[in-house]
């Protein structure tokens, strides 16, 4: 699940999103705030298979997704989602 950072509401926050994924070898963060470009934020893994990565965002409505080992996931730890063109589901963050 995402986890924000609140400073003031008009600055940037950092938004922490968190995946547990032991078995994989590689885990990416893609969603319209990086126009879904798959190799801008890799995640990395802890030693006990958790990945993590730490995103500055400016408030508003993002839709993402996790790419694990070429797969897409949606985010376990977030429950909010909508229909995307591909006939699945994206998961949404309100910063």
């Amino acid at each position: 699940m995402a986890r924000t950072k609140q400073k003031n509401k008009t600055e940037k926050k950092r938004v922490t999103f968190k995946l547990e994924a032991a078995e994989a070898k590689e885990a990416i963060l893609v969603g319209d705030f990086n126009s879904w470009d798959e190799k801008k934020h890799v995640m990395k893994r802890d030693n006990k298979g958790r990945w993590t990565k730490i995103v500055t965002l400016a408030p508003g409505r993002y839709e993402y997704k996790f790419l694990v080992d070429g797969q897409w996931h949606n985010d376990p730890g977030n429950d909010q989602m909508v229909p995307n063109t591909f006939g699945t589901q994206n998961n949404i963050l309100k910063v």
